[in-house]
């Protein structure tokens, strides 16, 4: 299948493709492995959170942030 055959699919059917793709990857017994990069951000968080400079915001100003752009 190309991407081209996808454009010609309706909205509908790429979602219910989507569905199906995904419940392929989820009935998996191998799991994915993250990029190391996740890794890096994850331990980047957690010493900012450890070191008491981590910062946070609440769900309210995530949807403002996002608005906003």
């Amino acid at each position: 299948m190309s991407l081209a055959d996808v454009k010609h699919m309706s909205k509908i059917e790429r979602l219910q493709a989507m569905e199906v793709l995904w419940d392929s990857i989820c009935d998996e017994d191998v799991p994915a492995d993250s990029p190391k990069w996740h890794q890096n951000v994850l331990q980047g968080r957690r010493q900012l959170i450890e070191s008491g400079q981590a910062s946070y915001i609440t769900v309210d100003e995530l949807k403002d942030r996002i608005k906003k752009r």
